[in-house]
């Protein structure tokens, strides 16, 4: 007999049902419902590659799309475990107390990976750090056998001198471990540890020992790619990511339409024109855009008629989108709110309480316009400097994957009318700068009720920059103890070795 389905009030998604109870809970309507098991993202390469940079971007892009993603960086657990930094030494292969903190720090993480994965609703994790030799490889292949999940290696491989030296000044010297050095002595004794791990490096091999992993390589920043046993969705999304993204320096321009007369009312969507306002507005853009002197602008805009109206005002070539085309609010379009609370008063009520995963009766949800903006997001990505010239929700949910904002924020970012938002990607997030060119406009932006509270019920995407991967608000510690603590600091004349520090073979994994 088929089973009877209702329908989730919030989301008009249809849910089945038993004895008048939903057989799925409200928990599991909120994210993407995947048949396949978490999986773990492994990093792989030396020293300055690139392996944070793409460990964070590649995770604020998953969790962007509705994957529960989270970056486990050893190196902060090794920071904790070690308070003081002293210097390479610590990372050579035949230091056998390093060694041993080392491992303590890749099992602490793993546990952690274990934590979120099953108890915490984690569907991706990202485990980061050089892990360069087999043996690491092979107890991680073994973690993820004993617990169920999928193993995906990604491995940075660069060997162009000015990229790295370019990567170790602009990250690593301002690093904690530095925090007290010049950048010549950062320099200098990062690139030793370099060298440190470069004795044991045993890149992945597709021809041999590795033939049989899924894995990446991405080559000289992006330059080329070997991809080897692709298994999965995910896996194969991850892939096609990493192909769109380089480190060209490029600025990407957010800006909202000129005010339009449906604005001046206060009334939802439709394809009204710009108002005087907005005509004014639109002038003021053209001369802004001429006052930046870019090379190579591309200018983009919706299909709706305010849009294209602002974008024609620049008297440039621009592209038309019908993705960036404003939410479509089914039944409630060409309604101010005031209308929307009296002839919908349930719709009114149920969006304040869930403004992400709420679905316009015959329209779009947050949630919606998000899986809509994902190939704007690749070609963004792809390019150099843009122009993107869109609507207030659009805007949120473009704005929400580059500043990394969680689902329950991205409805109610702040994106006023007839102000530029400049963003400039940075090592390891993106700066922004708002500039607003001085014509007056009505203000369409509805805070979030004080008196809304979300349950418990729905999945919440977390922001992927926790410290130290922490679910608590108050960090626990990781470890009981651990010795030895290094003494000294790089910057200073002859660092005595470390307690301990003797030329053994070493025991056991090694890694940073």
């Amino acid at each position: 007999m088929p089973t009877e389905l209702t329908q989730n009030r919030i989301q008009k998604i249809w849910i089945p049902t038993s004895d008048d109870k939903p057989a799925v809970s409200q928990k599991s309507c909120g994210g993407p419902h995947l048949a396949n098991p978490p999986t773990v993202i492994v990093m792989v390469g030396l020293p300055a590659r690139g392996k944070t940079y793409i460990s964070r971007k590649l995770t604020r892009y998953l969790n962007w799309i509705g994957m529960p993603t989270k970056v486990f960086n050893v190196g902060e657990y090794r920071r904790e475990a070690v308070k003081h930094y002293s210097s390479y030494d610590f990372f050579k292969h035949d230091n056998q107390d390093a060694v041993k903190i080392r491992q303590q720090c890749a099992l602490a993480a793993l546990r952690d990976v274990k934590t979120y994965l099953t108890e915490e609703g984690g569907q991706v994790a990202v485990f980061d750090a050089t892990n360069t030799t087999r043996a690491r490889r092979d107890l991680i292949l073994n973690f993820g056998s004993d617990n169920g999940f999928k193993i995906f290696f990604i491995e940075s491989i660069c060997d162009e001198p000015s990229i790295i030296a370019a990567n170790i000044m602009e990250v690593k010297v301002s690093c904690p471990d530095y925090q007290d050095c010049n950048k010549a002595d950062a320099m200098e004794d990062f690139q030793k540890r370099i060298e440190c791990y470069r004795a044991l490096y045993e890149p992945l091999d597709p021809d041999g020992h590795d033939r049989n992993l899924s894995f990446v390589k991405v080559i000289d920043v992006g330059r080329r790619f070997l991809v080897n046993r692709v298994q999965d969705h995910i896996q194969s999304r991850i892939v096609y990511y990493l192909m769109n993204i380089h480190v060209q320096p490029r600025t990407i321009y957010l800006c909202r339409h000129g005010e339009s007369d449906h604005n001046l009312q206060g009334r939802l969507g439709g394809d009204s024109g710009l108002s005087v306002r907005g005509k004014k507005f639109a002038t003021a853009l053209a001369c802004f855009v001429e006052e930046q002197k870019l090379q190579d602008l591309k200018v983009w805009s919706s299909q709706l008629r305010r849009s294209i109206q602002t974008a024609e005002a620049l008297g440039l070539v621009y592209e038309q989108w019908k993705a960036l085309n404003e939410i479509d609010a089914g039944v409630c379009e060409e309604m101010t709110y005031e209308e929307v609370r009296e002839r919908f008063p349930e719709e009114f009520m149920l969006r304040d309480q869930d403004k992400f995963y709420y679905r316009y009766p015959r329209g779009e949800s947050y949630q919606d316009l998000v899986q809509r903006l994902e190939p704007v997001i690749m070609e963004l990505e792809r390019q150099e400097n843009v122009l993107v010239i869109c609507h207030q929700a659009v805007m949120r949910c473009l704005l929400a994957y580059f500043l990394d904002k969680s689902a329950d924020e991205m409805p109610y970012l702040k994106c006023p009318l007839h102000t530029v938002l400049k963003l400039t990607p940075v090592a390891y997030g993106c700066k922004v700068e708002s500039i607003s060119l001085n014509v007056d406009a009505v203000n369409t932006h509805r805070d979030k009720p004080e008196e809304v509270k979300r349950g418990p019920g729905l999945l919440i995407r977390r922001n992927s920059i926790t410290p130290l991967t922490s679910p608590e608000p108050k960090k626990k510690p990781r470890f009981n103890s651990l010795s030895p603590t290094p003494p000294a600091s790089p910057c200073a004349p002859g660092v005595p070795p470390l307690p301990g520090q003797d030329l053994r073979h070493p025991s056991g994994i090694q890694q940073a």
